[in-house]
């Protein structure tokens, strides 16, 4: 019977320790790599996240730039569980979501009032030292895809 209990202490001891890593390979600041990426024309630019813990949450920072060159700045508390959180600063969108699919992979879903606006994933390289985001959008009735590569710092 101890036996068992043991194991089982360390089976959810080693099952956080793997999503902590995971976790790992997404925080920091990450700065964007225009020469690798893709943007249609007018497209909203982010050119820094910041992914911080935040108590038991995730806090994602991202500053950048709109089509018509005006800063942006939003902010978004939460988990990588799929849920929808609270954005805050950003006109487009009122909620995110993340879902962590492996240690090196997020998707991603964007609502206003409800309804998904753009969806995608986030990819980290197996050496953690840049991040793929795909998105498909649908801004002003059109959809924009974008393939923005960071570097992180």
């Amino acid at each position: 019977m101890r036996t068992r209990v043991i194991l089982a202490f360390i089976a959810v001891f080693l099952a956080g320790v793997v999503v902590g890593l995971a976790e790992d390979q997404f925080m920091g600041t990450w700065k964007l790599n225009e020469k690798q990426s893709t943007f249609p024309p007018g497209a909203t630019k982010n050119h820094t996240v910041v992914y911080a813990p935040a108590g038991d949450n995730i806090k994602v920072t991202v500053d950048g730039t709109d089509k018509n060159g005006k800063a942006t700045h939003n902010e978004w508390t939460g988990k990588f569980d799929g849920k929808d959180y609270p954005v805050t600063g950003d006109p487009t969108s009122d909620m995110r979501s993340y879902k962590q699919l492996d240690s090196t992979h997020l998707a991603l879903t964007v609502k206003k009032q409800g309804h998904v606006t753009s969806s995608g994933s986030i990819v980290v390289t197996s050496d953690g030292k840049s991040r793929t985001v795909r998105t498909r959008s649908n801004v002003d009735g059109k959809m924009q895809e974008i393939n923005a590569v960071y570097d992180k710092q």
